[in-house]
């Protein structure tokens, strides 16, 4: 018994210094209970279903995120991914406990009767009677989207498509395949926020710079840059900050994508 005991707290040490290596080394647990402070709140849809574990674990299986550069950068990478998804998941309104951005990943799913979100394609065909509608911190939809992202990471999410909204890793796996993907012309959120895109001239004469506002360009730049200042644009923003503000590194330029054309 001693022994056995003993083995369970080597492999606790293992995995809590393994932890300390990546991303856990930025992001603690009890910052990330700071950070999401009411995602499991009962008036919450997703209570109980994002966890700090289930994060890392994600993380981890992408090994670029969170350990790219610098500590500033490192931190900033994870405060912008947790901002941007914290948006996509809010439950929190201007007059909330403890502030609007304190309600992010209130939800893992659209709520209601959402549509299909299903599409012609050939590479990624729909399997019968599934719906592709948003789901998860990114809130991923649409069947061209569901399968590839399953076949990075080793999910049949075409076939099982609710696995986004039922096994918290999968979850922030699906989140984190986006972020680290590039879907050209665009940049990837990660190369974005991590200095490693650098942009075109195109880019610049559209306005498009290295910083958080980029990032939101990419995740929803046809519906929210470009077109001035907006509430989703400020909601993105706000939740970036106190995130950062809580990682303690400052919040780099360019915040937001008011005068960035959309990527083509």
């Amino acid at each position: 018994m001693k022994t056995f005991v003993l083995v369970l707290l080597c492999l606790s040490s293992l995995m809590g210094a393994l932890a300390q290596g990546g991303v856990g080394s930025i992001i603690s647990k009890s910052i990330f209970d700071q950070m999401l402070k009411h995602r499991n709140d009962a008036n919450c849809p997703a209570n109980g279903f994002y966890t700090y574990e289930a994060f890392i674990a994600a993380a981890n299986s992408f090994g670029a995120f969170g350990t790219t550069g610098d500590t500033d950068t490192r931190k900033r990478e994870v405060a912008a991914f947790l901002a941007q998804t914290s948006h996509e998941t809010t439950g929190g309104w201007a007059s909330a406990p403890d502030g609007p951005y304190a309600w992010g990943y209130c939800h893992k799913q659209e709520e209601g009767n959402p549509p299909d979100y299903c599409v012609a394609n050939q590479q990624w065909p729909c399997a019968p009677g599934k719906k592709y509608f948003g789901r998860g911190p990114i809130q991923i939809s649409y069947n061209y989207n569901y399968g590839p992202a399953g076949r990075a990471i080793g999910s049949d999410l075409l076939n099982n498509p609710d696995a986004v909204a039922n096994d918290p890793t999968i979850s922030f796996k699906t989140a984190l395949w986006f972020w680290m993907t590039p879907q050209t012309p665009k940049p990837s959120c990660h190369d974005a926020i991590s200095g490693r895109w650098r942009p075109s001239a195109a880019d610049s004469t559209a306005g498009r710079l290295p910083g958080y506002g980029v990032v939101t360009n990419i995740i929803n730049g046809g519906i929210e840059c470009g077109k001035g200042s907006n509430p989703q644009v400020e909601d993105r923003i706000g939740f970036y900050k106190r995130y950062c503000d809580l990682l303690g590194v400052g919040y780099g330029p360019n915040l937001d994508c008011y005068n960035q054309r959309p990527f083509a």
